[in-house]
């Protein structure tokens, strides 16, 4: 097996995000990768049945919570030492936006944050478990516990 060459940080800025974020750089470290971030800004929508359809928040709205999230993302960039053309802030499903960026840029490995919930939640779906199978790489879901 080949050394990753690529690593690809899916940052959710939670609070166990740090933990995933120290697990990617450490691999990249050990395997001299590059490492990337990426956050993904889930689509914001709002439903009111007076309106008989579903109405995207003000884009005010949306662009104050995109410059808070590229301040965060930056900040963390910062930290793990990723280059400014190697930071990625997009909007719309985490899963499918996360597997875009990782093979646009031709990652071999995706870090992602889980919180390896079962039953309902899991049925649900989450953006760990969308990676983990659709992705065309590999993907380490880092388990996030509950304290």
């Amino acid at each position: 097996m080949d050394n990753y060459k690529h690593i690809l940080l899916a940052a959710d800025f939670s609070e166990h995000g740090e933990n995933v974020a120290a697990r990617a750089r450490d691999l990249a470290d050990k395997f001299q990768a590059k490492l990337s971030i990426v956050h993904v800004m889930d689509n914001l929508l709002i439903t009111d049945s007076a309106y008989g359809s579903t109405i995207p928040f003000d884009l005010d709205l949306t662009a104050e919570l995109m410059t808070v999230a590229k301040k965060r993302l930056c900040k963390l960039a910062e930290q793990l030492n990723i280059p400014e053309e190697s930071r990625f802030i997009e909007t719309g499903s985490p899963k499918l936006e996360i597997i875009r960026v990782a093979e646009e840029n031709k990652a071999d490995l995706i870090v992602v944050g889980s919180h390896g919930r079962h039953g309902f939640a899991l049925l649900l779906g989450s953006t760990a478990n969308g990676v983990v199978h659709h992705a065309s790489c590999d993907v380490l879901a880092v388990r996030l516990f509950e304290e």
